[in-house]
């Protein structure tokens, strides 16, 4: 059933057109990479399903009971968000806050649900560790055991993986994978073909101002472009 439904989008900031024609659907428990070139609207088009950007025209469409608030996120880290003063357990339970409403304080069953992703991600031996002192993929985990806290229907993932050692790329790719196996769909934004057609089910991409492809990533595979970007063999800047 489609929890997600984009229609003829044109994306964009202050009047110029970034990505026009983008037009595909995502249904439950589907595994979609968005790839292409810098500048070709990857992060226009997540921060538009996020609202916190309109489009310049065409609809996005929630269903199968989804609502915008259970839409989990994992943006990109920045430099300062790396060095947050705040244990794991905070951060983690962070992503309830959108459960909380006014309530100043989070619940037995918010913080059940933190301790719940911590624990399905590793890291509940780390609950009382400063977020700063952790390693790259550990402060990784968290972040994706925060947006956890807000969904087990959808997440959003913005280069999940950047950053990384190539071991603690591998496990953060492992553990995006199995939280699909177990229902949960995930629409993320990859440079990295050979670990998007590895793992993914579709493969959205974008070039040229434009969808240049969207469809299975068997189907990615047997296209120009497709067989363009994947016999490179890694990570496309």
């Amino acid at each position: 059933m489609p929890q997600l439904i984009c229609q003829d989008l044109t994306l964009g900031y202050e009047g110029k057109a970034v990505v026009s024609g983008l037009s595909f659907t995502v249904d439950a428990s589907d595994y979609l990479c968005v790839v292409g070139e810098n500048g070709s609207g990857k992060s226009t088009l997540m921060k538009t399903i996020l609202k916190l950007k309109t489009p310049m025209s065409g609809r996005i469409l929630i269903g199968d009971g989804l609502t915008s608030q259970e839409i989990g996120y994992l943006p990109q880290q920045t430099v300062v968000q790396k060095d947050f003063p705040a244990s794991v357990r905070e951060v983690v339970q962070s992503g309830c806050l959108n459960r909380c409403g006014i309530r100043p304080i989070y619940n037995l069953q918010e913080k059940r649900l933190a301790e719940d992703s911590m624990a399905k991600l590793g890291i509940l031996n780390l609950a009382k560790r400063c977020y700063r002192e952790l390693s790259g993929g550990q402060q990784q985990r968290a972040l994706l055991a925060r947006a956890l806290c807000a969904t087990r229907k959808i997440l959003l993932l913005d280069e999940p993986a950047a950053g990384l050692d190539p071991v603690s790329g591998a496990e953060m790719y492992e553990l995006i994978k199995r939280l699909n196996g177990e229902g949960i769909t995930i629409i993320m934004i990859s440079h990295d073909i050979a670990a998007s057609v590895k793992h993914a089910s579709h493969i959205l991409h974008l070039g040229g101002n434009m969808q240049s492809f969207f469809g299975t990533t068997a189907e990615y595979l047997e296209s120009d472009i497709g067989r363009s970007y994947a016999c490179l063999g890694g990570e496309q800047e």
